[in-house]
């Protein structure tokens, strides 16, 4: 076979693969870096033996505001500008995150899934009414057809839950 015959499969990385690939590198991290039960505000600012009054006057507020900010990040009722302001008078970077449970082409290909499965449900009922067959390789083809198409403009897939 000479080279004008060669056939070359080029695979088209998506920015939903670029995005799976960096949240896998960030998942065994993720695993081990829980939360501290009082929150990492307080975690830090303890483990550099900084007072509560020293770290308002780095943030530029008061004593009590350092405390209720301390209570509120276990919580989850801290905001993300607070937060900020802590790490920087902690001499830390605040790095904020949404790491999905499961790949997002897994998220998607699922959703594809399930659309599919219920369109060929209305087709295979009308079918049956009409009293006609449908050819299972037929049906798996047109299926893995349908589920590629959805993944490739995955947007209809979330019009409902």
């Amino acid at each position: 076979m000479d080279a004008r015959n060669k056939v070359y499969l080029i695979a088209m990385v998506t920015p939903r693969d670029q995005l799976d690939k960096r949240f896998a590198e960030l998942r065994p991290f993720l695993a081990r870096a829980a939360r501290p039960a009082r929150g990492w505000v307080r975690a830090i600012r303890e483990a550099l033996g900084m007072t509560t009054a020293q770290m308002a006057a780095r943030m530029g507020v008061t004593q009590p505001r350092v405390v209720e900010l301390e209570k509120s990040e276990p919580t989850g009722a801290v905001t993300l500008q607070s937060l900020e302001r802590a790490a920087e008078a902690l001499g830390c970077q605040l790095v904020y995150v949404l790491v999905p449970r499961q790949p997002l082409t897994q998220t998607v290909r699922a959703r594809a899934i399930r659309a599919a499965e219920k369109q060929f449900a209305a087709i295979e009922q009308t079918m049956r009414l009409e009293d006609q067959a449908v050819d299972p390789k037929k049906r798996i083809a047109a299926r893995e057809r349908l589920i590629t198409e959805l993944m490739q403009k995955p947007a209809r897939l979330w019009d409902s839950r």
